[in-house]
């Protein structure tokens, strides 16, 4: 895994390996996730006639990233365009960004909580809202992982859970497990959706 736009000489050779090789495999499709998506469209060899087998997507962690992000990654003329909303710290409001003619469309929305010794829970609330905004205008959804924090009604453990604060939010009584154990089922459902790429 890397940040292929990250601006740094040291990978300009890489860089053009990869482009090489992203041409010579048409049957694969290339998923190049970024946080600097600013950076993209003067990195890549193709102009406006990107590749059908690139799908470029922007990592989302809450509303400031998404309102600094998500202008670039919608200048982008890739087949698929996807936000990694992983780790969720906040809750995301993509109106603005939905059919308004603001670029090209988001394809697929990708959400997950945050694993790790130092996890931070993530609101059930945030990644409910970015699944309801996902099925009212046919985004692709995929729900990864809660991460370390479960809420305590899904956990099968709500005697350890505790009662977390959140700013701006509902407290919630949640449960810190294993991410595998904490699972990934939102709203009784798991989500694998994916979108049609273009390849």
């Amino acid at each position: 895994m890397a940040d292929v736009f990250e601006r740094r000489a040291d990978l300009n050779p890489p860089r053009e390996r990869l482009w090489k090789l992203i041409e010579s495999t048409p049957w694969l499709d290339w998923l190049l996730l970024t946080k600097r998506p600013q950076n993209a469209a003067k990195m890549v060899p193709w102009g406006n006639s990107w590749r059908k087998n690139v799908w470029i997507g922007t990592t989302v962690e809450n509303q400031k990233f998404a309102e600094l992000r998500l202008p670039h990654l919608l200048a982008l003329p890739a087949s698929v365009r996807f936000l990694s909303c992983e780790p969720l710290l906040g809750p995301i409001d993509l109106t603005k960004w939905i059919g308004s003619g603001a670029g090209f469309p988001i394809d697929w929305v990708i959400a997950g909580g945050e694993s790790g010794p130092k996890a931070r829970p993530m609101h059930p609330d945030w990644a409910r809202g970015l699944m309801r905004q996902c099925q009212a205008n046919e985004i692709a959804f995929h729900f990864k992982q809660w991460g370390h924090w479960v809420p305590a009604e899904i956990s099968g453990a709500p005697e350890d859970a505790e009662e977390i604060a959140f700013d701006d939010a509902r407290s919630v009584r949640m449960t810190r497990l294993p991410k595998k154990v904490a699972g990934r089922i939102l709203e009784g459902l798991t989500w694998d959706q994916v979108p049609v790429g273009a390849s």
